[in-house]
């Protein structure tokens, strides 16, 4: 591929991308339906298309180009997110587990990764493991505190002892 056209498609691509930061999937779409093949950035295209139909509640469709992505970079986070919130609204549960859980290998210290984590163990029913990753999750980014009272994720497990301890931040008793 030429010079010239590699870099209009990577302007192409930095236009889908501007698209989706002023919250416009459906522009971003129209660009990264355009052509077949993005060469060299087709992983930057496959994970812009599934955010663009992750953003318009499209998720069956986005779990495609986000399985793209996840196959060339399998550790990527931004993937292993968009996978797990795909998967979950599409009622595959065990699928968003694996998604993160394989981020989460490469990116041990990715609070955010480990926060979803949890949410998602705790729809599971396995409140152990929803704790043990909101606890790690908690210590990575006390700041997500704060995201614990409106998420419904963890309405399953709000009466176990351990969760309401991690989630007020109070001391294990003796």
């Amino acid at each position: 591929m030429s010079r010239i056209s590699q870099g209009r498609i990577r302007r192409q691509i930095d236009e889908a991308e501007g698209y989706l930061l002023l919250n416009l999937p459906v522009r971003a779409l129209e660009i990264l339906d355009s052509r077949p093949d993005w060469g060299s950035l087709q992983f930057e295209a496959s994970l812009m298309k599934g955010e663009a139909l992750r953003e318009l509640n499209r998720f069956r469709e986005a779990l495609r180009p986000l399985e793209m992505a996840a196959a060339q970079r399998p550790g990527d986070p931004r993937v292993g997110l968009a996978l797990g919130w795909c998967y979950k609204r599409t009622n595959r549960l065990a699928q968003a587990i694996d998604a993160l859980e394989r981020v989460r290998s490469a990116h041990p210290d990715d609070a955010l990764v480990r926060y979803n984590l949890a949410c998602y163990w705790s729809l599971a029913g396995n409140a152990p493991k929803a704790v043990e990753e909101l606890s790690s999750a908690l210590e990575l980014n006390p700041e997500l505190r704060n995201l614990i009272a409106l998420e419904a994720d963890f309405d399953q497990i709000r009466g176990n002892p351990d969760f309401k301890r991690i989630a007020l931040g109070t001391a294990p008793s003796a």
